[in-house]
């Protein structure tokens, strides 16, 4: 299902989503306020940059969404499930960078899809245990008054909770293809050969945003 969001695809929006099986331990926890709370933030942030996207430009909505990533999503573990099995053969200072690339990737491509507003609005409707975490329901309300459900799974990390997956429509999450992807690299190429594909995904993303 895709539907118009300014002026990209809402079937693109998840650029942060997440294999859902990954963090989805059999055991649910207590429901709390915090994880709406991430939510509405990570939301309200969106949708300042996508009403003043003209005005920011490219690189004015990289700079207020770049922050919003690293508060409110754990790149740390989105990469290292990106990664897959590899990752336990990485130094530390190679998983800082992966996370670090990999972490401005997923800035760079919410900066390139928020590029627009024509009414939309974000509802956050509730959250209940899923797993040892908590599932966050929202609707994106489009102008004409239709909804597009959300569901952020969240998980608390360090005392703090973070998204680590997004799923559109109940089902569709984004980086179970990133995962391919990125996996797909890293067997073929190493370390070297991911961390330089993120870096020119990066780069690209911002050439071709800033010439439009």
């Amino acid at each position: 299902m895709f539907v118009r969001f300014g002026a990209r695809t809402l079937g693109r929006l998840a650029a942060g989503a997440f294999l859902l099986s990954a963090v989805a331990p059999a055991f649910a926890a207590e429901p709390d306020a915090a994880p709406i709370e991430v939510v509405k933030h990570l939301d309200g942030t969106l949708l300042d940059v996508m009403q003043n996207a003209k005005q920011l430009g490219y690189k004015g909505r990289y700079a207020k969404i770049e922050p919003l990533v690293r508060r409110d999503f754990n790149v740390r573990m989105m990469t290292q499930i990106a990664v897959g099995s590899g990752w336990s053969g990485l130094t530390p200072a190679q998983q800082d960078a992966l996370t670090e690339a990999f972490g401005r990737f997923i800035a760079a491509t919410y900066a390139e899809r928020f590029d627009g507003y024509s009414g939309e609005r974000f509802v956050e409707t509730g959250a209940r245990p899923f797993g040892s975490g908590q599932l966050v329901e929202t609707k994106l309300v489009k102008s004409d008054g239709s909804p597009v459900d959300l569901s952020y799974v969240t998980r608390q990390s360090d005392g703090n909770w973070q998204v680590v997956d997004i799923f559109m429509t109940g089902t569709i999450s984004e980086l179970a293809t990133r995962r391919s992807e990125f996996s797909a690299v890293f067997r073929r190429a190493g370390y070297d050969g991911l961390l330089q594909s993120l870096n020119d995904k990066v780069a690209q993303i911002e050439r071709q945003s800033t010439m439009s």
